[in-house]
């Protein structure tokens, strides 16, 4: 419950809104308990047949005849020389009660005979009025508890969506690679909706229904107090036994919600595999991964409300308890004219049957608030349960080490250099072994190898997206660690295999790389990357289509146009080009290339490769194999001693003329 805490602080950052949430919910416990007061005129007096003025008046003289009657009977055991001490207590208590009710109905008699109408119907009619108009402000402020209510809740939700959005773009790369995504969307997602609905509770009936109970518990106990305490015998059990439950809950509400995680995982593969999916017919296999995740969320489902429906008859039970040990207690009291009960003093002065009707009325008020009371414990703890989930999350350290740099910000206009670099994934084996480089600024370097040979990894230690396990990445003679991740990214431009665009216009993904781009600089980058032509003529919306989710409505050729535009547009002072050309047809590859040779001109380049076609624009050649360097020189060098680098040229120009 702590974290669900530390989100209830995000809501009360909005103190005015608070104060008026609690303002609606004690006028609203008031007003409860008011209408219900209202029982007590309608049976005392209305059905009698009087008016207030004549009840009042009828009380005072009831009162001062048992003050008289008192009077006698303390005059006589006063004077009966063994007179019992513990009788002569309780009638004094007695004449203090008398005494302090006369006084009151003394002090409302001016005011009743002046203010209220003297006839019984009339009297009624004020009774109801005033029932009706409380009953209507009432619903007002409930109203606007209720607007209020849902004002901190989505505001509260809307800072922790905006915190853990954040969160989300610092965490490292392979958290995404690694199967967390299903659990990040379940969290931006699920889990904030569930604890949405945690505040609404935790704001709304949690602070007003309590209110609504001590309101007309205030009422009973002012009544007889005693009989109250009496009643409430069974409520300590009734907390252990929702205590227990509450744990449970809480506990099987995390359960679900992992399972629920695992329903966006199993969605998120399926929908980004479609393709693939219906190419193989494997529809049934598909089906049966999703059945078996939602099956497993059903029963967790389900075990969550077997625990929240016991809450409820539980404190239905307790409820019924308490008024049934009222009514026996109240009856006994009542119809006896008593005010002991088992020996135990329970009133000062005997309960008149309005008195007792009105004390069951303000239990059975009690009652309806526990009722919704008992269907809002679930729903906390659900809450409470995804927010130690999302807070699991918050309070995770990205594992780059972000010390504050120690290094100027300079722009790039050396080199850089990968000092005997050794690299490996978690739980796998050496990617990178020993890896000794140095590209002078200004120049094109092309890394060739197999798949799996460590030449991607390259591109992201350069862009830290993880760190060595030894040696050192430098630029300009500064470790990577030491220069602030913003301005080491900013000098960077990346094109990669998959041409990554955002469901916006072209011109946003263009701009995407400098935001504060003109359009005619748009323009000029994607005339450069031969874009221009085809946007203009080609999409009917130019510049301002949307590229649909995926980019679906553009080929591959035109997402690496794109790719590339945003590249140039943003003018880094180093390129990384990581298979930038690999999955586009060859007028597609043509156009790239002239684009590519205009651009990394004096320009620090990283050409990641396994097809040859490129390697005319690289000044040095780097050969790869098994995670280490192998060979390096001329492409004819390497052509003419190398054997795995001709087999790579022959298979890469068999591509070419295939396609």
């Amino acid at each position: 419950m702590s974290n669900f805490l530390r989100v209830v602080r995000y809501s009360l950052r909005y103190r005015f809104t608070f104060v008026g949430a609690v303002v609606c919910a004690l006028a609203v416990g008031v007003l409860w308990g008011g209408n219900i007061g209202a029982v007590f005129p309608f049976v005392e007096v209305v059905f009698r047949g009087q008016s207030l003025q004549e009840w009042v008046d009828t009380e005072i003289v009831k009162a001062e005849d048992n003050l008289g009657e008192i009077d006698e009977q303390l005059s006589a055991l006063n004077h009966h020389p063994a007179h019992d001490p513990s009788k002569l207590r309780s009638l004094e208590s007695r004449r203090e009660a008398e005494e302090a009710a006369l006084a009151g109905l003394q002090r409302a008699q001016p005011y009743t005979h002046r203010y209220l109408p003297q006839q019984p119907f009339a009297t009624l009619l004020v009774v109801v009025a005033a029932l009706f108009v409380g009953t209507l402000v009432k619903d007002l402020f409930l109203a606007s508890s209720t607007v209020l209510t849902e004002r901190m809740a989505q505001a509260g939700t809307m800072q922790l969506r905006k915190r853990l959005f954040h969160q989300t773009l610092r965490i490292d790369l392979q958290r995404f690679h690694g199967g967390d995504s299903g659990q990040l969307m379940s969290r931006l997602t699920y889990d904030l909706e569930q604890i949405t609905i945690g505040l609404r509770m935790l704001f709304g009936r949690t602070l007003r229904e309590p209110l609504k109970m001590i309101a007309c518990l205030v009422g009973a106990a002012f009544i007889c107090w005693r009989l109250l305490v009496l009643s409430l015998l069974l409520a300590p059990v009734a907390i252990v036994i929702v205590s227990f439950l509450n744990r449970s809950l809480k506990r099987a509400n995390k359960r679900a919600l992992d399972e629920m995680s695992q329903i966006y995982a199993v969605l998120g593969d399926t929908l980004r595999g479609m393709k693939v999916v219906k190419a193989y017919t494997m529809e049934r296999i598909g089906r049966r991964r999703f059945d078996q995740v939602s099956r497993r969320f059903f029963q967790r489902a389900m075990k969550v409300s077997i625990y929240d429906a016991m809450v409820r008859p539980t404190i239905e039970m307790m409820g019924i308890g308490i008024i049934c040990i009222a009514i026996l207690g109240g009856a006994y009291l009542v119809l006896n004219e008593e005010t002991h009960l088992l020996g135990i003093k329970i009133s000062e002065r005997p309960l008149s049957i309005s008195a007792m009707m009105l004390f069951f009325g303000l239990l059975a008020g009690v009652s309806d608030p526990a009722r919704k009371l008992s269907g809002v414990i679930g729903k906390l703890q659900r809450a409470a349960a995804a927010a130690d989930r999302v807070f699991e999350l918050l309070d995770r350290e990205p594992e780059l080490s972000r010390s504050e740099p120690s290094a100027p910000s300079i722009r790039h206009h050396r080199d850089v250099v990968f000092r005997d670099v050794v690299f490996s994934y978690p739980e796998g084996p050496t990617v990178l072994d020993q890896i000794g480089l140095q590209i002078t600024a200004g120049q094109t370097v092309a890394v060739v190898g197999p798949n799996g040979c460590g030449k991607s990894t390259l591109a992201n230690l350069l862009l830290r997206f993880h760190d060595p396990d030894s040696g050192d990445v430098l630029i300009d003679g500064v470790r990577l660690p030491e220069m602030r991740l913003r301005g080491l990214r900013s000098q960077i431009g990346l094109v990669t295999q998959d041409a990554v665009l955002f469901n916006d216009t072209i011109e946003a993904n263009i701009r995407f790389g400098r935001p504060d781009a003109t359009h005619d600089e748009v323009i000029a980058a994607a005339r450069q990357a031969y874009a221009h032509d085809f946007i203009e003529n080609r999409l009917a919306q130019g510049y301002q289509t949307v590229v649909g989710e995926g980019a679906c409505r553009l080929s591959g050729g035109q997402r690496q146009r794109i790719a590339l535009a945003r590249a140039i547009l943003k003018d880094p002072e180093i390129l990384i080009l990581d298979e930038a050309t690999s999955q586009v047809d060859v007028e597609s590859e043509r156009q790239i290339h002239s684009a590519l040779a205009n651009f990394t001109r004096h320009r620090t380049t990283l050409i990641i490769t396994h097809r040859t076609s490129i390697l005319e624009l690289a000044d040095q050649i780097v050969m790869m194999q098994a995670g280490r360097i192998v060979d390096r020189g001329s492409y004819r060098e390497l052509l003419s001693r190398n054997p795995v680098f001709r087999s790579l040229a022959n298979d890469s120009e068999d591509d070419l003329r295939a396609a």
